[in-house]
């Protein structure tokens, strides 16, 4: 098995477990909301539903993030470089991608270094009193997860670039 092979299953497989681990946390966001409404019917709301949701969401859409990337499920506007040549479109989208790549790592590294500052000064959310920082995490997590898709896209569009030729588009 060639390192990039390897490197592709990898990311798969970190992306492919980051998604189960979003999906579970969006049935997690299910059940709180339902219990919260039946709860707010008999009178008794959850103190910090607020809060919880939307730790809840920031982890579901964090976790998904390099799913997402390996699948091209997010929105792409290529109105322009698809009436680029081979070449120059394959330029386009190293550039594109390292910059992706570059960001995310950046991403990555400053989130996680925020959720440190966090859990160094105690910090705690505003409502429950409970420790932020876990949540912040998670979020750095998903964008590493993200940031190693997009690592495997840049090796290839550099694959791409480099062994372009007229016939092969």
């Amino acid at each position: 098995m060639s390192a990039m092979q390897w490197l592709e299953r990898l990311s798969a497989l970190l992306n492919r477990a980051l998604a189960w681990a979003a999906g579970l946390v969006l049935v997690a966001m299910m059940l709180f909301t339902v219990l919260d409404m039946v709860l707010r019917a008999l009178g008794r709301p959850v103190a910090g539903s607020y809060e919880v949701i939307g730790w809840l969401s920031a982890a579901a859409m964090a976790l998904a993030l390099g799913y997402a990337q390996m699948h091209r499920t997010h929105v792409s506007i290529d109105l322009l470089v698809t009436r680029f040549g081979g070449r120059l479109r394959a330029g386009v989208e190293v550039t594109t991608r390292l910059c992706s790549l570059l960001l995310f790592a950046a991403v990555a590294a400053y989130v996680a270094r925020y959720g440190g500052v966090l859990q160094d000064s105690g910090s705690l959310s505003e409502t429950l009193k409970a420790a932020v920082h876990p949540w912040v995490y998670v979020v750095a997590v998903g964008a590493a997860g993200l940031t190693m898709a997009l690592f495997v896209d840049v090796l290839r569009s550099v694959s791409r670039f480099v062994g372009w030729s007229p016939d092969r588009r």
